[in-house]
């Protein structure tokens, strides 16, 4: 197989991405190479009766040449490679019907082109179906685990498929395939809450294992049992690097919010308002805290803002005195009120 589009390339519908030569490859570009010396040491002899036609076409050899000297795209180097061999084919026309020798040169010509068409008879050039990435990383379960079939998978199914966190990919040299470079699929085996409760449409974050954090959205959920779910989660961004991987580890962000994270057993309610003691050197105050978000243990707080403040009826000066925790600070657990000040 020979790569026209490299690795991680952005192709189009229809466009030639790779392609296939026969059992024969091997041989017929040896003689091919074998002729293109025959050819060129015959040229040699004869150049100099016709230097201004074959000087020519040698200067445009020379430059193509340093063109594929120059350049590290696969699909220039086939370019330039096949401008070569046409350029070296003209030379050797004219070579030959202007030489006396030119019987002879002809008919290496004329076994070149013949070799040369049995090459390229043998090929077989590949198109892509669909617009998308083009990569080379194929283990055989590309008609297995596509959008067409989240119904199939199961945490059984995946389990079987013994697949090693962090693998890369092993690159094919035998075919290719083509990826969507607008979203990528996740399927991941949840055991919270919030996985029982989730529904499709529903807005998540990933945590990778570099702690990039990436949006996702659910769009598909199957109950396991009792305690897991199976949820397939659609992203579109970091496609080119998670699609060097069959199987990541990550974290499942259901909310993200900033503030200081406490038990929720240091946090007392009084007239609907909630607050925490800190504790400063054994002397305790009393603080208004905002609760932002709460799970079964902890609490993620804050302090309110002076406009917050002043709509829950504080007055300027209260709120000048008003005390604040801050990080590092020490709170209790499960305080008595009566005893703070």
């Amino acid at each position: 197989m020979e790569q026209i589009k490299s690795e991680g390339e952005k192709v189009a519908k229809n466009e030639n991405i790779f392609r296939y030569y026969s059992k024969n490859e091997e041989n017929l570009k040896k003689q091919i190479a074998e002729l293109d010396v025959k050819i060129q040491e015959t040229m040699k002899k004869q150049t100099d009766l016709y230097p201004a036609d074959v000087k020519l076409v040698e200067n445009q050899i020379d430059e193509e040449i340093e063109k594929l000297n120059k350049t590290t795209d696969i699909s220039k180097l086939t370019e330039y490679e096949k401008k070569i061999n046409q350029l070296i084919t003209k030379k050797a026309k004219i070579v030959g019907e202007k030489s006396p020798s030119g019987s002879y040169l002809k008919q290496l010509n004329n076994q070149r082109v013949k070799l040369e068409k049995e090459l390229n008879e043998g090929t077989e050039t590949i198109k892509a179906p669909k617009s998308g990435i083009l990569s080379y990383k194929v283990d055989g379960l590309e008609e297995t685990l596509t959008p067409e079939n989240f119904s199939s998978l199961n945490k059984q199914y995946l389990e079987n498929l013994n697949l090693k966190t962090g693998k890369l990919i092993a690159t094919s040299d035998e075919c290719g395939k083509i990826i969507d470079n607008f979203q990528v699929y996740i399927a991941t085996i949840s055991s919270s809450k919030q996985s029982k409760e989730a529904k499709v449409g529903d807005k998540v974050k990933i945590r990778l294992s570099n702690n990039n954090e990436i949006e996702a959205e659910i769009v598909y959920i199957s109950q396991e049992n009792e305690e897991e779910t199976l949820l397939i989660l659609k992203i579109n961004k970091e496609i080119s690097e998670l699609s060097n991987y069959r199987k990541i580890s990550l974290d499942l962000i259901w909310w993200s919010y900033t503030g200081l994270k406490v038990p929720n057993e240091s946090i007392v309610e009084e007239n609907n308002l909630q607050y925490v003691v800190r504790n400063r050197a054994g002397y305790l105050s009393k603080i208004l805290v905002k609760v932002k978000k709460q799970n079964e243990r902890y609490s993620i707080i804050s302090n309110y803002t002076s406009e917050e403040l002043k709509e829950l009826g504080y007055s300027s000066t209260e709120i000048s005195n008003m005390k604040t925790i801050n990080m590092y600070d020490e709170v209790l657990v499960k305080p008595d009120l009566s005893k703070v000040k």
